[in-house]
């Protein structure tokens, strides 16, 4: 070990404190980068895994080729496997309810494939042989075709063309209409039967848009089809797309992005940029705070060493060993700190993993668990970046101290500016704060240097905090916008069905286990004109509504619900039984649309949409979008602020920004259904086992062969899918915070407490030349509120800027967000400012205190 080095280990020896709370710094940042290195891997590897289970760990698939082209890929020294399945071509779906999907399409697994692609087996078995069949049951939910396990099917099996050209699953269908030019028609070749097996989920490598419902028999090899799909899975996924490229000829191929984009490797830039750059950012931030803790304990502890600096450059020392001390102070103090943190990031990392891995379960992949992977490149990698935080903030201060010249370090004139115009201090100024108040103030104007590293520390801990408070009180925002309680727990949903299969339906689905309520409503599109004058003030503006029309058509649902329901809703709100029911019965209704005025305390602030609490109008269905006027109706409709049921499901394109739902009983619906009105219905119901009881439902369903088609949704797992993912970004949002704010607690403790050491033969001749303690505390008391003042005067600014765009950000991410002003964080910053600024400053103080002044003296002079 040189002599350089041997300095340096005094130094980091003589000042124990600073050295302590530079090693918490890094311990800090190494902790930090590591989890979130360890997290990325983990939640990566999570994604991974369960994309593959869901949708298959194949790479690339190959479509209409031959046995040659298969054998050959399996040849390859790139393929780990190969799985094929033959294309034995489309059958006519009679009864077929969904027109872009009139097929059913016949696929022969090969053993390869029933390993490689994930089937869901509702009920049955897989097929054993090329005369069985597994059927998807989106056959009879989307198609609108009712088949049993058990049941023969009889199909004319053939391809599809069109323009003489072949088409494939991949193709959608070609109607023929202004999408498609030209009409497809298919061509059967052969007869097959089939004898149903079992029923399975729609497998996942059929396409939204493929025109066929895939049934799925064993490969016959007696009778091998000319057309095969093969699905490629690779040694190593980074060379797919290059591999596919080469091999595909004149082929065309699929890939696999469902399982590819987790890896980084899809061709979705923005899942890519997201993926990547998420990580990145929440390492920049780190790394921010994390540089300018160790740069200003590197920068005092130069200041510290400057006459020592001096000293060795004057007997031949050069700037290169100067630099490469501080280096290796820098490496020292890494080498303790790193492990450590290391260590301490993968264990809070696995202990927040035990806490959130069931939420992750409830809304991403329940048939994969999440688990820590510690992957060694991913902890040498934030090794790496730790230390280059620490070389990089010691490499600054030190290029600075070695360019310093020789006399300037040796007199120490570098840092404390004596010239009188520059700590001149007004009268008011000695008026307001006396003595003590005056030399606090000329102190900071003599020696700016050390004024700006804390101020900057303290402002850049407020900003930090600020800003980490301000996004989670947005997240917490929108977990409770989220964290919506539904009427129901599930809901069986159909457009135009008919009511009297529903009804018999509905008997059967509420003996469902755990089932303890129920109930029905059917809601109506219809047409209500409104004038100009009718609507409240700002409504019309705020529900997006042209306002140059002097009459607008608004889109009204009528929701009717069970009878007893409704005389329950209207005898509550002492309305009259006579007027709302029956032939003539008014209707009630709720109007309202979103305030965009509203306070921030105020969650989802409401005003009216019409002026009156009451309109005469004539109503119109709709068809199209557009009303039927010949089938209106004059009606009379009461505004209320409320209704008794919550409604069906709503695709998120149809949500308009404001509502307007009128309830009725169910006696009227005849009143108001006619031909070409869109008609949803919707049973719903209360379990204690909602899981339970859609499984149980789902089966009823199928075994009663409802004919149109539908959706059953189980509600309260959606919600609870979202509850679990804003907990589990809650928990990060708090865990990030907690940690920022230790990283800008040391960094303020470190600078204030080094500085005031710094400052022992000044803060020693006050005392000599007769300052008591009491006015020497409050000397020091206000050089605290000077600190604090400053800091608060340029931290609040920029912190309101940051985190303003920060609501913005979220705001453009699609959540239903009104701006925070962050006062309380703002008021926890301020008063932490000062409270660290005051426990900091004790504790400096009580250190030199207990020195003796003779010895302080003495000791600076020497």
């Amino acid at each position: 070990m040189n002599i350089f080095n041997k300095v340096a280990l005094q130094g980091m020896k003589k000042s124990p404190t600073r050295t302590i709370v530079t090693v918490i710094g890094v311990i800090l940042s190494a902790a930090m980068i590591t989890a979130v290195a360890a997290f990325a891997v983990s939640l990566q590897t999570y994604m991974v895994k369960g994309a593959m289970e869901k949708y298959g760990d194949w790479h690339v698939e190959f479509l209409d080729v031959n046995d040659a082209f298969v054998k050959e890929q399996a040849k390859d020294q790139e393929v780990k496997n190969t799985a094929a399945i033959e294309n034995i071509g489309y059958a006519a779906l009679k009864g077929g309810k969904n027109p872009e999907k009139p097929y059913l399409f016949v696929a022969g697994f090969s053993k390869e494939a029933f390993d490689t692609l994930p089937i869901d087996l509702l009920s049955g078995r897989m097929p054993e042989n090329s005369g069985e069949v597994v059927l998807p049951a989106h056959v009879a939910s989307n198609g609108g075709v009712k088949y049993e396990v058990g049941d023969t099917l009889s199909l004319a099996v053939g391809d599809r063309e069109a323009g003489g050209k072949e088409l494939g699953q991949h193709d959608p269908y070609a109607a023929g209409n202004e999408k498609n030019a030209v009409r497809e028609h298919l061509e059967t070749n052969d007869q097959r039967t089939y004898k149903i097996v079992g029923i399975c989920e729609r497998p996942a490598f059929e396409e939204f848009s493929s025109p066929g419902y895939t049934l799925i028999t064993a490969a016959d090899s007696a009778h091998p089809a000319g057309s095969l799909s093969v699905f490629v899975t690779l040694d190593n996924p980074k060379g797919t797309r290059d591999y596919a490229a080469s091999a595909a000829g004149s082929h065309a191929c699929v890939f696999n992005d469902d399982v590819l984009r987790f890896m980084g490797l899809s061709n979705d830039n923005l899942f890519n940029m997201l993926l990547y750059s998420v990580v990145g950012i929440l390492v920049v931030m780190i790394m921010i705070g994390s540089i300018f803790l160790i740069y200003n304990s590197f920068n005092i502890s130069l200041n510290e060493r400057t006459r020592q600096f001096g000293i060795l450059s004057s007997v031949g020392a050069t700037a290169r060993q100067l630099r490469n001390s501080v280096l290796f102070e820098g490496f020292c103090i890494g080498a303790v700190g790193i492990p450590i943190g290391v260590l301490a990031g993968i264990g809070s990392i696995s202990l927040v993993i035990s806490i959130i891995s069931k939420n992750f379960a409830s809304f991403a992949y329940s048939s994969v668990p999440l688990k820590l992977m510690v992957s060694v490149p991913a902890i040498i990698a934030a090794a790496v970046v730790s230390m280059i935080t620490i070389l990089i903030s010691a490499y600054i201060p030190a290029k600075k101290a070695a360019g310093t010249p020789v006399m300037e370090n040796i007199r120490q004139t570098n840092e404390v500016k004596v010239d009188p115009k520059a700590v001149k201090t007004s009268k008011l100024a000695q008026r307001l704060y006396g003595l003590e108040g005056t030399l606090a103030l000329k102190n900071f104007k003599r020696n700016k240097g050390r004024y700006r590293s804390i101020v900057l520390s303290l402002t850049l801990s407020v900003v930090l905090f600020v800003s980490a408070g301000t996004f989670g009180a947005h997240l917490k925002q929108g977990a409770e916008r989220s964290a919506v309680n539904s009427d129901y727990d599930i809901c069986l949903y159909t457009q135009n069905g008919n009511d009297d299969e529903l009804f018999g339906l509905y008997d059967r689905l509420r003996t469902a286990g755990g089932v303890y309520e129920s109930s029905y409503q059917s809601i109506l599109k219809y047409s209500c004109p409104a004038a100009a004058g009718d609507f409240s003030q700002g409504s019309q503006k705020a529900a997006g509504l042209d306002g140059t029309k002097e009459t607008v058509d608004l889109s009204m649902d009528i929701q009717f619900i069970e009878d007893s329901i409704y005389l329950d809703f209207i005898k509550s709100l002492g309305l009259s039984p006579t007027e709302y029911t029956g032939e003539n019965a008014k209707l009630i209704a709720a109007a309202k649309v979103k305030n965009d005025r509203q306070k921030q305390d105020e969650k989802n602030s409401l005003i009216d949409l019409f002026a009156k609490n009451s309109i005469d109008v004539r109503i119109a269905p709709e068809k199209d979008g557009k009303p039927q006027a010949k089938q209106g109706q004059d009606v009379s409709i009461t505004f209320v602020d409320t209704i008794p049921s919550d409604t069906l499901p709503t695709d998120p394109s149809e949500v308009k920004r404001y509502v307007f739902i009128a309830v009725a009983p169910y006696q009227l619906k005849d009143r108001f259904d006619g031909a070409g009105v869109q008609n949803q219905m919707g049973l719903t119901f209360l379990s204690k086992n909602p899981a339970q009881s859609t499984a149980e439902m789902e089966k009823m369903i199928q075994g009663a062969g409802l004919a149109s088609k539908y959706t059953l949704y189980n509600v309260h797992k959606i919600f609870e899918q979202n509850r679990s993912l804003l907990f589990v970004v809650n928990l990060f949002a708090y865990v990030f915070i907690i940690m920022i704010s230790l990283i800008a607690i040391a960094n303020v403790f470190n600078t204030i407490s080094t500085n005031i050491r710094l400052r022992r033969r000044e803060l020693a001749m006050l005392r000599s030349v007769g300052m008591s303690d009491r006015d020497f505390q409050k000397m020091m008391n206000f050089e605290c509120a000077f600190y604090g003042m400053r800091t608060l005067l340029l931290g609040l600014p920029i912190a309101a800027v940051l985190s303003f765009l920060i609501y913005k950000v979220m705001a453009a991410g699609g959540l239903d967000l009104e701006f925070i002003f962050p006062w309380s964080s703002m008021g926890i910053s301020i008063a932490g400012v000062f409270l660290v600024i005051f426990i900091t400053m004790l504790y400096a103080i009580s250190r030199i205190k207990k020195e003796n002044i003779i010895d302080v003296l003495r000791d600076d002079m020497a």
